[in-house]
């Protein structure tokens, strides 16, 4: 390890899911400015060309490439280009995310309940197997899971997505546990409410914010960028120790 720099990650190529924006784009610009080749994928290319052009501008290293994690076509295809241009990849970072519903658990219709799984729990399952491989055979690599606080303690109205990243915390110890005697690490973020379009129906609604921040020690919501300081951690030689965690950054919540 270096230990002028353990956060060095030059070299390195890492992929970003959900990386257009919220979490994701500060997770794909704390990666660049560190050395890393940052591969930023959501639906959307030209979404994720924004983030490329910001990291590019900044003198990072990036690119774009489209997909949908819930999607498994998709998935095989993102893989195969990485194969192609690189031949490794050294960081994986499993941010995309699906909460299509919030209401009663009693009312989840199939619908909402197939959505949420086939991305939080079928997409990450997948997009670590094909970036697992890869990294098995590069000798190694790090991956990082977000999933939520909700994963732990149920979030009030958003019984299935809670349900996919109690999953989601599972899925990393398993890979962890698996994955270890290949080189690779696997960690979980466990994110905070945190003011991004993906949760603004609780950080806009003032009735349900007034009801959250009581249980907030530090009594906000987090900033994006407040996420991204972990993930480095995680990804990086400072946590060469470190797998199988689930590091929580949420302000105090789960203290009670």
């Amino acid at each position: 390890m270096d230990m002028k720099n353990p956060f060095d990650l030059s070299g390195r190529v890492a992929l970003v899911t959900g990386g257009s924006r919220g979490i994701g784009e500060s997770i794909a610009l704390i990666l660049a400015a560190q050395g890393a080749h940052v591969i930023v994928s959501s639906r959307k290319q030209e979404d994720c060309q924004k983030v490329v052009d910001a990291i590019s501008a900044d003198g990072g290293s990036a690119e774009a490439l489209a997909c949908h994690i819930g999607d498994l076509e998709q998935i095989g295809a993102l893989f195969q280009q990485i194969r192609d241009r690189h031949g490794k990849l050294n960081i994986l970072v499993n941010n995309a995310a699906a909460n299509p519903y919030f209401g009663h658990v009693l009312d989840t219709d199939l619908g909402a309940y197939q959505k949420t799984v086939d991305v939080n729990i079928r997409g990450y399952f997948f997009m670590s197997v094909e970036g697992g491989k890869l990294m098995r055979e590069g000798g190694g690599g790090s991956i990082i899971n977000v999933a939520s606080v909700n994963g732990v303690i149920p979030g009030a109205m958003q019984g299935i997505y809670s349900i996919t990243k109690a999953a989601v915390i599972s899925m990393t110890k398993t890979f962890a546990k698996e994955c270890a005697s290949a080189g690779i690490r696997v960690n979980a973020l466990l994110p905070g409410a945190t003011d991004t379009k993906f949760a603004s129906a609780l950080v806009k609604n003032e009735t349900i914010l007034n009801q959250l921040l009581p249980h907030v020690p530090l009594n906000r919501v987090a900033q994006p960028d407040e996420m991204a300081g972990a993930v480095l951690y995680l990804a990086s030689d400072a946590a060469s120790y470190t797998t199988g965690t689930s590091l929580t950054v949420d302000g105090g919540y789960l203290i009670g």
